[in-house]
């Protein structure tokens, strides 16, 4: 058992070593640039351009952005994705993507260790929760797990995470 879990968190470092190492050779590109260039982030980038937020998140920021996956989109109900994407719920989308975003650069080191409610710029709070678990480090914001942290882009930092958050 204590050997499965080491081995986890061995290839759990590895993966986000190898993300950092990316995060480092995209430094002269933006928020929106490092997620269009990631096919994991397809749904997400289509998404902002549905709403938008592209230019937004083109701007000087700083800009810290909590990004789902696709697999994150897909474990919504059956059509949550296509009908947010329609232009009548453009208004729903910007809200939802909006609670992805904060204000100014939050890295993983600010974070580890503590439990903060952060404001989005939606205007709502997320909880991010820098304690870990049992066995390693790790941070959750509401109930989504960071699955890549520090992504560095010239105007912010992106976390890539596991679950869409849903504003309340």
């Amino acid at each position: 058992m204590k050997r499965r879990t080491l081995l986890k968190t061995v290839a759990a470092t590895g993966l986000l070593g190898a993300l950092g190492a990316c995060a480092n050779q995209s430094e002269g590109n933006d928020i929106v640039d490092i997620a269009s260039s990631n096919p994991d982030f397809s749904t997400l980038v289509a998404a902002l351009g549905a709403a938008g937020l592209v230019d937004t998140l083109r701007g000087d920021g700083p800009f810290t952005v909590f990004a789902p996956t696709n697999a994150a989109f897909d474990a919504l109900p059956a059509g949550t994705v296509d009908s947010l994407l329609q232009p009548e719920n453009v208004g729903t989308l910007r809200s939802i993507l909006l609670y992805h975003v904060v204000p100014g650069n939050i890295t993983s080191d600010q974070v580890l260790g503590q439990r903060l409610d952060v404001a989005t710029v939606n205007g709502q709070t997320v909880r991010v929760d820098g304690t870990g678990g049992k066995y390693a480090a790790t941070v959750r914001v509401n109930d989504a797990n960071v699955t890549a942290a520090d992504i560095i882009a010239t105007n912010g930092v992106i976390h890539v995470i596991d679950k869409v958050l849903l504003p309340s």
